[in-house]
């Protein structure tokens, strides 16, 4: 469990790993109790989210202990909880050994062994063996059994507490006062059965699972701590003078200069200013092919440089970094409650207060009923209920399924908000894509300019490219980029104004200049006339093409043309195998839309479309009966992202649209689309798995634990088999989740 740096060994002692004894329920129902304005260490429950409060203890809902809700937050200090229940395990197993020895030995042909003692001291011997076992032991689950009781949120303490105390009481009083039972708890020779070994071992396979369990959940962790541990330790910052220095990482600052030298890792979020070097990316983003940086190109941190030597402006730092932004992603998703987590809740809701009401109907059954001792069949019999019935792989089946797939989607670059999410995506059945940054490279180049008659090539290039190098779409790059390596120098444009889904216009050496679409056109009252028919000719080759307009009158076309990804064509084909409807929703002229999905096989197209347009037409798909995920870059995908099912925001677009989304993709290829399908298919049906194991040995053993079977085949399975297949049952859940770890994506 991650700890706080700040706060020491003592510190956590103080509180205890195990809960917090005197934690109440405050009044008024509410679990988050950190004050307003609290800057603090905070504490939350990995199963119950809503539990946070300012000291770590135990989750009063379900009895965990409480974890660091920073990611951030951690250090590779010991798991204190892991290492005390470890240490508490050992010394049940070396105490519970020889009282089976003591108890079973005759059972397997070690008649004499309670001769050696007599048969009263023997009773002592077991007495002396299992107290500590019980006491010290199993005193963390005794305690949060008594909290649960204390603060009416019955778990599966609750019931290991009951069956524990039961068997151990009973034969505590047994031990101490046999002439106080009556004979229906008598054997045949008149002795009272003691349960020292049932109890003990119910405390040790309890903690033997709690271990495996916190060290299942310490391994989700480690997806986490290994993208901590890819950030640069140092930077070597570049002083005024020329003189360089290494500094810790937390001493940069932004608008620094920092060398990144061969084969060393890029410390922060910056700006190549000078040098030319090959990085690789795959620890963010999943790509194993290292991508080209020169002067210009941004550069994330926690990335590997390559052969070349760079010199990079610090852009981001510290906690606004992309690594510790995806660290806190993943810490949140880990978080986060799936849907399908409801329906577990309300079977724990209603399922401890039925095993109760089941094992007081046993013991009933059995007294009534039973054979001689009948008391004691009837302890046995309701102990067992208890035991077996513990709800525990219920409560992990979807938390560590959903711990697992975030860390792991986070090694691939597929980076999720909330379970929700992934949930939700794995039912998704029409996919929404943008075109440019999505299928396209985002990169758009100029291919030609056509001048009208009366114009010059050169003159309707620079007007267009000094008028767009006031907007930041790639388009406008493209035309700019164009121009300059042209040798064409640029005016200053005046008055610009962005005209959503149609252009932009200005004024250029004092002439009103427009440059836009057909709409554009036409809402400044011109005709386009034959350039219609070249636009579209060019429009069919996938290009697109912008009219220009020089006060009043058309002066040519532009055209651009944005190459198609690499990977689009084999990543379209994926998500149809994965049973997805894709649909192309651009801006760009239908022909030009048309032709790109022509040539990579899309279902649908929705052209001429403006930002809010596409928001409207996820609301009709929806209505529809489609359950729709939409993938975008831009500002202007934030509200189709929001009111779609899924959103899916391209890591190399703008923050709104990834606060906007479900899903981030680190690299905005489409093939990160196809491994979070993938991952979200894998998890559910984890899931599904997970709950079906938690569920069958609670269907099955119930009703062999009270004893249904024993008229008919004469089985009565002892409280110590209903606690291994109690353990057994998380043990499958935790193993079963780790499986998430090692998916093909």
């Amino acid at each position: 469990m991650a700890h706080d740096k700040n706060h020491t060994d003592q510190d956590h002692a103080a509180h205890c790993c195990h809960g917090d004894s005197n934690a109440e329920v405050p009044s008024d129902g509410r679990y988050d109790t950190v004050p307003e304005g609290y800057e603090g260490a905070i504490y939350i429950c990995p199963m119950h989210p809503e539990v946070r409060q300012t000291h770590q203890g135990s989750c009063p809902i379900c009895g965990m202990a409480l974890e660091l809700e920073s990611a951030t937050m951690v250090d590779d200090g010991p798991n204190l909880e892991l290492v005390d229940f470890t240490r508490r395990f050992w010394v049940g197993a070396v105490l519970t050994i020889p009282l089976l020895i003591l108890t079973m030995g005759p059972l397997v042909g070690l008649s004499g062994i309670r001769d050696i003692f007599g048969e009263r001291a023997t009773l002592w011997i077991e007495l002396v063996l299992g107290t500590p076992v019980v006491l010290w032991c199993g005193w963390p689950f005794l305690e949060r059994g008594w909290n649960s009781f204390r603060t009416r949120n019955l778990n599966m303490f609750s019931l290991i507490g009951m069956g524990v105390i039961a068997a151990y009481v009973f034969s505590l009083v047994a031990v101490i006062a046999p002439d106080i039972f009556p004979d229906g708890f008598r054997d045949a020779q008149g002795h009272v059965g003691v349960y020292f070994e049932a109890a003990a071992v119910i405390v040790t396979l309890v903690l033997l699972g709690q271990v495996m369990e916190l060290r299942a959940r310490e391994g989700t962790g480690k997806a986490i701590r290994a993208l901590l541990d890819l950030a640069a330790k140092t930077a070597r910052i570049i002083r005024e003078d020329g003189s360089e220095e290494e500094i810790p990482l937390e001493h940069v600052h932004v608008g620094d200069r920092l060398r990144v030298r061969p084969g060393e890792k890029v410390p922060v979020d910056g700006e190549v200013v000078d040098g030319r070097s090959s990085v690789d990316e795959s620890m963010i983003t999943g790509e194993p092919v290292p991508v080209e940086k020169v002067a210009g190109d941004a550069v994330t941190g926690a990335t590997i440089n390559g052969t070349g030597s760079l010199v990079i402006e610090a852009k981001r730092v510290g906690s606004d970094t992309m690594l510790a932004q995806i660290v806190e992603m993943v810490a949140a998703a880990q978080r986060s409650r799936a849907p399908i987590q409801k329906y577990a809740d309300k079977v724990a809701g209603w399922f401890v207060p039925a095993v109760i009401g089941v094992a007081v109907l046993a013991f009933l059954s059995w007294a009534i009923w039973g054979p001689e001792p009948a008391l004691a069949y009837a302890l046995v019999a309701a102990v067992a209920v208890l035991i077996i019935a513990c709800p525990c792989a219920l409560g992990l089946a979807t938390p560590m399924s959903i711990m697992t797939a975030t860390g792991r989607g986070a090694q691939a670059g597929v980076l999720i908000k909330n379970a929700e999410a992934l949930e939700r995506f794995e039912k998704i059945d029409t996919l929404i894509v943008d075109k440019t940054g999505t299928l396209t490279e985002g990169k758009p180049k100029l291919v030609a300019v056509l001048p009208e008659q009366g114009f010059e090539e050169s003159k309707v290039l620079r007007t267009a490219a000094s008028l767009e190098r006031g907007s930041e779409h790639p388009l406008a790059e493209a035309i700019v980029n164009g121009a300059e390596e042209r040798g064409i120098a640029l005016a200053k444009a005046e008055d610009f104004e962005a005209v959503t889904g149609k252009g932009v216009k200005g004024t250029v050496d004092g002439r009103m200049v427009a440059l836009g679409n057909k709409a554009m056109i036409e809402d400044l009252g011109l005709a386009a006339g034959d350039l219609v028919e070249k636009a579209n000719q060019r429009r069919d080759e996938g290009e697109t093409v912008m009219f220009v307009a020089i006060d009043g009158a058309i002066a040519g076309l532009v055209s651009v043309a944005d190459p198609v990804k690499q990977s689009t064509p084999d990543a379209l084909k994926a998500l149809h195998a994965l049973g997805l409807r894709i649909i192309m929703a651009t801006g760009d002229n239908e022909r030009t839309a048309k032709a790109v999905a022509a040539r990579l096989g899309i279902d649908e197209i929705r052209a001429d479309v403006l930002p809010e347009d596409k928001a409207r037409i996820i609301r009709e798909l929806q209505e529809g009966g489609a359950r729709v995920a939409m993938a975008g870059d831009g500002v202007n995908d934030a509200p189709a992202l929001a009111q779609a099912d899924v959103g899916i925001a391209m890591g190399t677009g703008a923050d709104v649209a990834i606060e906007s989304a479900g899903i981030t993709l680190v690299k905005g290829n489409l093939d990160g689309i196809v491994r979070a399908r993938r991952l979200a298919q894998a998890t559910m049906r984890n899931i599904r798995q997970n709950l079906f194991f938690a569920l069958i040995y609670n269907a099955a053993g119930v009703p062999v634990a009270a004893g249904v079977l024993y008229p008919i085949l004469g089985i009565l399975i002892s409280p110590m088999f209903a606690a291994f297949a109690m353990s057994a049952s998380s043990i499958s859940v935790v193993l079963n989740s780790l499986r998430l770890r090692t998916a093909r994506l």
